[in-house]
């Protein structure tokens, strides 16, 4: 109890409360009712004064006299492998009979309370190219259009969203070595909107003296066009794609999709879709000339450039 030494309902209380009745002759009724308690409670603590005398007045432990014992290891490896063929928990402790409680407490210390632990997490495999130019990360992201006033993200009362603002896309790519980036927001995510992105990103690697080799994209449909493809082979550009269902897969343009979103798309509360994408050059100078990026040391991506260029001096 952290109270100080003379606070009520204290042995300094207590010890109040017995030298009343049973030295100056109080009732009890009159002592409880000075302090502040109940009959009851005046009589139990008169009761272990009696009994113990003034070790009677100190707070006792509220540790239980004994606790159920714990689930014996045959049955706990049984909870176990029942768990591993994935059956629920209330699924486990009918068929044991055993109550909900005892098996969960067991599958928590297992670290199998949930059924998504059961499968291990497939081994991270990272991956980097050799030279800038060797691989581009390609990719679309779709956000809300901004209509005159701050969006749900920002406030996060969706009660106040504006129907029919409609969407604007953000193609973004970024180069494998170095993390050289580029974004541009476009009406659509079609094959000729895709294919223009993907021809002036070209303009702007190549005046960082950068060629690119292949490009990776997913299984979206812009990418698969045929002008898109024309545009790749007309380039010589070597076009890979993304295992379905695996975002994994194309990481770092996702990365770079999630840092988008927190720096720059919600990072102020915009009024309007333009305000946004006014800011999105200066964020992508700032991001590619002087943010430091975990991957590079801490250093931006024009310096991994610098780098490869001495290299091949």
């Amino acid at each position: 109890m952290n109270v100080h030494s003379l606070a009520r309902h204290t042995p300094f209380g207590r010890e109040t409360l017995v030298n009343r009745v049973l030295r100056e002759g109080w009732s009890v009724s009159q002592a409880v009712a000075q302090l502040g308690i109940s009959t009851r409670t005046g009589y139990k603590w008169l009761a272990r004064y009696r009994l113990e005398g003034a070790a009677g007045l100190r707070d006792r432990s509220s540790r239980p006299h004994r606790s159920p014992a714990r689930t014996d290891a045959v049955r706990e490896e049984l909870i176990l492998t029942l768990r591993r063929s994935r059956q629920s928990g209330p699924q486990i402790s009918r068929r044991l009979r055993m109550p909900k409680a005892t098996v969960a407490r067991v599958l928590k210390r297992a670290g199998l309370h949930r059924l998504r632990y059961l499968d291990p997490p497939e081994p991270v495999k990272r991956y980097e190219r050799e030279r800038p130019g060797e691989l581009l990360h390609l990719d679309v992201k779709k956000l809300a259009r901004i209509a005159g006033r701050v969006g749900h993200r920002i406030h996060g009362d969706r009660s106040k969203s504006i129907d029919g603002a409609g969407w604007e896309f953000v193609h973004v790519c970024i180069d494998d070595t170095s993390r050289l980036a580029y974004a541009e927001i476009l009406p659509d995510e079609q094959g000729p909107t895709a294919t223009s992105f993907l021809r002036r990103a070209l303009a702007f690697f190549r005046q960082h003296g950068i060629r690119v080799e292949r490009v990776l994209t997913d299984n979206g449909a812009c990418y698969r066009s045929h002008v898109f493809r024309a545009l790749c082979l007309g380039r010589s550009i070597r076009v890979l794609k993304t295992r379905p269902y695996r975002p994994q897969t194309n990481g770092k343009a996702e990365r770079l999709i999630q840092t988008l979103l927190r720096e720059w798309a919600y990072a102020r509360p915009y009024t309007h879709s333009r305000f946004r994408a006014r800011a999105l050059k200066p964020w992508l100078r700032y991001y590619n000339h002087s943010r430091p990026h975990g991957s590079l040391d801490g250093k931006p991506p024009v310096s991994r450039l610098r780098q490869a260029r001495e290299q091949r001096a």
